[in-house]
């Protein structure tokens, strides 16, 4: 994550020389030359890095890397999306919140929602934790939600893919059954791809066994967002 944020701000810091430098740019008063550098700095920015992280798999934080709109609609987006991070930390503090761009990405692992060995049914446990996401989501309607499954590495991979996305369509279900709106949701499997700890412990493999969340902007937010700004 270290050389993510490196590479990140070292990007950003060309793109903006770059940018600033443009004649069209230099004519246009400050408000509009922070815009246009937000907008097109941020696009390139996150279609680098949401076309790179995660092993080209595009997992969650690719996922909201890759969303990134830039500019003042993006600042509207992103201080909405602060809002929704704190309140997923104060509501579930077992889980990793990342706020990344104008998005959130959310891993819940052993201490929110995990899963047995070879198994993609919901603890008693991992359902108590996300009926605590629904009451932020319902809150925050005007979002949309990536939700990735992940295996450990025991296992044939076409058969953990499978596995991986049963997982996440069970937390998704739930979500649902919640009375969520099932279209905010789409579902990915991922199989054992991208482990966040070593494969080679038992406590290393339940940490992969894992969901994680890619929380984005809809449609209904970006016009609020493009409106609320006079853009």
């Amino acid at each position: 994550m270290k050389n993510i944020k490196i590479y990140l701000l070292t990007s950003a810091f060309f793109l903006i020389t770059i940018l600033s430098s443009c004649e069209a740019i230099k004519n246009t008063n400050k408000t509009q030359r922070g815009t246009t550098i937000g907008t097109v700095g941020g696009g390139i920015i996150g279609g680098i890095l949401g076309n790179n992280i995660g092993n080209g798999k595009n997992g969650a934080l690719g996922a909201v890397l890759g969303a990134v709109i830039g500019g003042t609609v993006g600042g509207v987006i992103g201080n909405k999306m602060d809002k929704q991070a704190r309140e997923i930390e104060t509501v579930l503090p077992g889980a990793q919140v990342e706020r990344v761009g104008e998005g959130i990405r959310l891993v819940l692992g052993e201490n929110a929602v995990n899963f047995d060995f070879n198994k993609s049914t919901l603890t008693s446990d991992a359902k108590r934790n996300l009926d605590k996401l629904v009451i932020v989501f319902k809150e925050y309607s005007d979002t949309d939600i990536k939700i990735y499954g992940f295996t450990d590495s025991k296992g044939a991979d076409s058969y953990n893919l499978n596995l991986s996305k049963q997982r996440a369509t069970a937390v998704k279900d739930y979500l649902a059954n919640s009375g969520l709106n099932v279209s905010r949701f789409s579902v990915v499997g991922m199989g054992e791809a991208e482990p966040i700890a070593t494969n080679e412990t038992d406590e290393g493999r339940s940490l992969n066994r894992r969901v994680e969340f890619a929380i984005l902007a809809n449609e209904t937010m970006i016009n609020d967002a493009k409106k609320e700004t006079g853009n």
